[in-house]
């Protein structure tokens, strides 16, 4: 039996659609500013209210299921337990199983110094310039930071100035407390994070990355009008400005 037969299951963007219309299950996790439990307990966050536009534009349902680890989607995903994973990037792997939708929005990865520090950071225009000075780095144990971060990682790694952070809360505590002079991480989640303990941080004048991210659908649950309907959706919402809005609300880049 399917999972999403077993789990409970909350749905986004219903419409009045027939059994057979597009429908889709995602499973949630705990990835602030994109998604997250909010003081009521309830799931909000950018990819969300992104999906939530997109799947009532194509007139499909978004079942969303119980936060999982991101191990356990990926593996769930694979057997064709689950359906959908957003803010996904498109490889020559993923597309043995997989297929992509246009891209909803971009991923940027930036470096942030603690405001009032001292040590000129604001002068590094580069992460090859940041690589060959002496500046420490915090920056997360898992995850794709781009080719910049990991062509410097085994020189910072052999010269000691690389530590690496759980999480981005565990981060931020790092650089307040000067465990490091910068950290890398994704931007607004960076950023909601500082927000949320009061910590005051400057973004160094250059992203370390920047590329778009897709909705990834499975090749053996889903369909090719699927991905057809999700990508016309997106078309429409991105010439009406709608998506636009939602990213800009939550100052996405």
């Amino acid at each position: 039996m399917r999972v999403r037969h077993l789990l409970f299951a909350a749905v986004l963007g219903v419409s009045a659609l027939p059994a057979a219309a597009c429908r889709m299950t995602m499973a949630l996790e705990q990835w602030p500013p994109y998604v997250y439990r909010d003081a009521q307990g309830r799931h909000t966050g950018l990819d969300l209210e992104l999906l939530n536009a997109i799947f009532k534009e194509a007139r499909c349902t978004l079942v969303t299921l119980p936060e999982l680890p991101t191990a356990r989607r990926q593996l769930l995903f694979q057997k064709g337990g689950l359906d959908l994973m957003p803010a996904a990037s498109e490889t020559p792997e993923r597309l043995s199983y997989a297929r992509f939708s246009l891209s909803y929005r971009d991923e940027a990865v930036g470096l942030f110094s603690k405001s009032g520090a001292p040590g000129g950071h604001q002068q590094i225009t580069s992460f090859a310039q940041l690589a060959r000075g002496k500046s420490t780095l915090l920056a997360p144990k898992v995850g794709w930071y781009g080719a910049q971060y990991a062509a410097a990682r085994p020189a910072l790694e052999k010269a000691g100035r690389l530590n690496a952070f759980g999480s981005f809360q565990q981060g931020v505590r790092m650089l307040d407390a000067g465990r490091a002079d910068l950290l890398l991480g994704d931007v607004l989640a960076v950023r909601h994070e500082a927000r949320l303990q009061g910590v005051a941080l400057n973004a160094l004048p250059f992203l370390v990355l920047r590329a778009p991210v897709h909705l990834m659908l499975n090749a053996r649950t889903t369909s090719a009008a699927d991905l057809a309907r999700l990508n016309a959706a997106i078309t429409h919402l991105e010439q009406r400005g709608v998506l636009a809005a939602i990213r800009s609300r939550y100052e996405a880049p």
